[in-house]
């Protein structure tokens, strides 16, 4: 076993060498949510990873998909191109905005804050499994908008 990768034996990883997951040919067959297009470029049925899914989602203009989480995954998203309006809480009664560059982490409703353009991310998760868990709540009328606040960004 090497030391840096514990759970995959060195061998594998020796052997294999770079693996690129071509723009053109990400997997669509992984789980969905209404109004998204998501799907994956790195997880363990493309290259056997073992901790980590990857891939992008596509929004169309004005959409909203459906609410929804990942389970007990951890999640990142990267908005590419376009504006991303997240909306958060037991009735999506927060919301925040993200534009190209910025980066997510949270349980969400993703709405395409563009009318007229495709919202583009790219997604990570701490698990090779693409779990996606679909819920029906109705969302409140006006919600609250947060900004981000942290230990490192308490204002």
């Amino acid at each position: 076993m090497n030391s840096r990768y514990p759970s995959t034996p060195a061998p594998r990883r020796q052997h294999d060498g770079v693996r690129v997951a071509p723009a053109g040919r990400l997997d669509a067959n992984t789980a969905q949510t209404p109004g998204m297009d998501r799907k994956a470029a790195i997880n363990f049925a493309r290259v056997g990873a073992h901790r980590l899914w990857a891939g992008t989602v596509h929004i169309h203009p004005d959409a909203k998909t459906g609410a929804h989480h990942h389970g007990a995954l951890e999640s990142v998203i990267c908005v590419a191109k376009g504006r991303a309006r997240m909306r958060s809480g037991g009735r999506l009664e927060r919301t925040a905005v993200a534009g190209p560059g910025d980066f997510i982490c949270v349980p969400h409703q993703a709405i395409n804050a563009g009318a007229s353009e495709t919202l583009q991310c790219v997604l990570c998760r701490s698990d090779s499994e693409a779990v996606a868990v679909n819920l029906d709540i109705q969302p409140v009328e006006k919600p609250e908008t947060v900004a981000w606040v942290d230990p490192t960004h308490p204002a």
